[in-house]
């Protein structure tokens, strides 16, 4: 499986590429702040056609770049329960953080919601792109956090790493921590579920892509993780 993943320009959100292979279609996973231009060039790199975009859950740092990344052509996937936040995730942010944001990239943040919004639910297997992606909801971090599990890997990484499959776990599980649960719509005991329930019962073997800092496994998690420790 043909896999890039760069930070945005802010927050450190990983944008994901996936796709069977160059010169395919492909899926982009949560575009975030000033992604486009990047975007631009590795699909042009390698010969990439978007066919839709998949969002872990809906805070800004993942969706910001979304409507101009799905150009009222492709479909945003989201869970049900974070569906609301793309109505305009800048209303949530305190005004301190949005001013920061326009200082920086020097113009004002804008929001316009993507035409074509898919509702994603528990359980639910996407054939996308010529993959095959099971969503599993997690929340905790926001109602709508869910993780991308595919049986596939990264290309290279077979004989190197001893992994089979792949979980793209958003802001549930990063290398060495989990996302925050103290932000409007997170719930730290629904997040201890998530991480019992739904991380835990993942095959040591499971590559982990998460929405920030470097790639990891569940092996390693399990191991070493102190949030995953006693559950």
């Amino acid at each position: 499986m043909f896999t890039l993943g760069f930070p945005a320009a802010a927050f450190g959100t990983n944008c994901y590429v996936l796709a069977p292979g160059p010169g395919q279609e492909c899926l982009v996973v949560d575009p975030g702040v000033g992604v486009e231009a990047q975007l631009g060039e590795v699909l042009a790199e390698h010969g990439l056609k978007p066919t839709a975009v998949l969002l872990t859950h809906g805070h800004l740092d993942h969706v910001y770049s979304v409507t101009p990344v799905c150009g009222g052509v492709l479909g945003a996937y989201i869970h049900g329960d974070d569906r609301y936040r793309l109505k305009d995730p800048l209303a949530t942010l305190d005004p301190g953080l949005v001013g920061m944001l326009e200082q920086q990239f020097g113009s004002s943040a804008t929001w316009q919601e993507p035409e074509d919004v898919v509702e994603m639910s528990d359980g639910e297997h996407l054939e996308l792109a010529g993959l095959s992606l099971t969503v599993r909801h997690a929340p905790g971090h926001t109602e709508g956090s869910v993780m991308f599990s595919l049986g596939e890997v990264p290309d290279g990484l077979a004989g190197q790493v001893d992994v089979d499959a792949t979980v793209l776990s958003g802001d549930v599980l990063f290398a060495g921590s989990i996302g925050r649960t103290d932000l409007p719509g997170g719930d730290g005991n629904a997040m201890q579920r998530s991480l019992r329930d739904v991380v835990l019962p993942l095959p040591d073997s499971t590559l982990v892509l998460p929405g920030h800092g470097p790639a990891t496994t569940v092996e390693h998690e399990r191991a070493t993780n102190p949030y995953l420790q006693g559950l």
